[in-house]
């Protein structure tokens, strides 16, 4: 039986290759994360930098709590099993009345893992919505082949390096995901999703982690993190990351910008240019 999803969640989420919505965090907690995100751009003088949207885990002691909690975790373990490995945590900010906006992709054609599901989870900490952009994916998209992308660089594209399915997408097909704060989506990395623009007056603020059994390794990069979440690696294809003792903590931010580094070189590997915007 599953520890957190009912059996018609895991059932979807095999056949469908998704699942929403998971309530993680109440919508007041969840609006606290968001209060301390949002110091911490304001303490800088604005919106988090590129490079602190990626492995944000190893910079915001929060974020690597929350990646650890059980709340999160255990719809998690009842779609990959107990032993869990958190890959990679993303930040994805929309402001308000913005063209910003994700392409139709697949994750599993730029990450380079291989050998075993790879879960990715959205968590809102602001309302996701039709209005503002909610994530959109392509039921059963995960279950065939991977599709053959373009790298089209739009300007207001938030994928590094513009990544878009080359073929038509049926849209009429596809399912909104709209997620209130606190709650969280479930997508597998093969399966197609993207998002518009934020037509909304709030910003749309998400998290994505990445998690995946310790079996997977890395195909492309000759090294590549991911912190033991839960459970047992008995594999060891990743280097494990260190625990932030706080936010920013200075032992780590060192191993950050290794880890980050790491992971742009993966995303942009065969791409015609490197943009870094992340």
């Amino acid at each position: 039986m599953p520890r957190a999803l009912s059996e018609a969640e895991v059932a979807r989420y095999r056949n469908d290759g998704y699942a929403f919505p998971v309530r993680v965090l109440p919508e007041t907690e969840a609006g606290g994360l968001r209060a301390r995100l949002e110091a911490v751009e304001r303490a800088q003088g604005g919106a988090l930098k590129p490079e602190q949207r990626n492995k944000a885990h190893l910079l915001f002691k929060w974020l690597d709590d929350l990646i650890r909690d059980p709340r999160v975790l255990d719809p998690i373990e009842d779609l990959i099993g107990p032993d869990i490995l958190c890959w990679n945590t993303v930040f994805w900010i929309k402001d308000a009345h913005t063209k910003s906006h994700v392409s139709w992709h697949q994750d599993i054609r730029y990450w380079g893992l291989e050998g075993g599901d790879v879960v990715s989870a959205w968590i809102a900490l602001s309302p996701a919505t039709a209005e503002s952009g909610c994530m959109r994916v392509l039921p059963g998209s995960h279950s065939r082949e991977t599709m053959a992308h373009d790298d089209r660089y739009g300007a207001d594209n938030m994928l590094t390096r513009g990544q878009e399915i080359a073929e038509d997408i049926d849209e009429a097909a596809t399912v909104l995901m709209p997620l209130g704060p606190g709650e969280m989506s479930l997508h597998d990395v093969r399966t197609a999703h993207a998002s518009t623009a934020n037509r909304s007056g709030d910003r749309r603020i998400g998290v994505s982690m990445h998690f995946m059994p310790p079996a997977v390794r890395q195909g492309i990069g000759d090294w590549d993190s991911a912190a033991l979440v839960r459970g047992r690696d008995p594999f060891g294809h990743f280097h494990p990351t260190p625990v932030p003792a706080a936010d920013f903590d200075p032992a780590v931010v060192a191993f950050h910008a290794r880890a980050a580094d790491a992971t742009r070189e993966i995303v942009y590997h065969g791409a015609e240019r490197n943009t870094a915007r992340f």
